[in-house]
């Protein structure tokens, strides 16, 4: 139980640090490029979004940890934490392309990406640990529907 617990300390740390540095180009342009954007009306207020992801960050985190405590050695448990890790980077390369190059097009591209790769981390966490892709169902929907607003401000600029 103390191993588990340790990884998913260290799990959790990861995610954390990845998003509070991916926040460094969302912040340095939420508040002048973003606002500048026209924007659906089903936008959320900008200070909904940090806490959502602090949520979704310490949920994924979790996840990793479960199946990292499954036993590294193990060829599905590396399969699992491999994919987890590429879509943790295009995670944080989303923020990059669309907030810090004020890229919308290519954030879409980014961010379809990044859906495909949580459908395949939560495919291989199911095999290891089933309440690890489960724990990744509200980042899912959380990315989905960032998805459909990346792509409504890419129509509408």
């Amino acid at each position: 139980m103390k191993k588990k617990l340790t990884y998913i300390a260290i799990t959790v740390s990861i995610c954390l640090a990845v998003g509070f540095l991916s926040s460094f180009a969302t912040q340095s342009s939420v508040n002048d490029w973003f606002v500048t954007l026209n924007k659906p009306v089903f936008n959320p207020p900008n200070w909904l979004f940090a806490p959502v992801w602090t949520v979704l960050y310490i949920l994924m985190g979790v996840a990793a940890g479960l199946v990292w405590a499954k036993g590294f050695y193990h060829l599905w448990v590396k399969t699992a934490l491999y994919h987890f890790g590429f879509q943790l980077l295009l995670n944080a390369a989303w923020s990059i392309v669309f907030f810090g190059f004020k890229q919308p097009f290519w954030g879409l591209v980014v961010i379809i990406s990044l859906l495909c790769l949580i459908v395949l981390t939560m495919r291989w966490f199911r095999i290891v640990d089933k309440y690890a892709s489960w724990l990744l169902i509200p980042y899912l929907l959380w990315v989905c529907f960032a998805t459909v607003l990346n792509y409504k401000i890419w129509e509408l600029n």
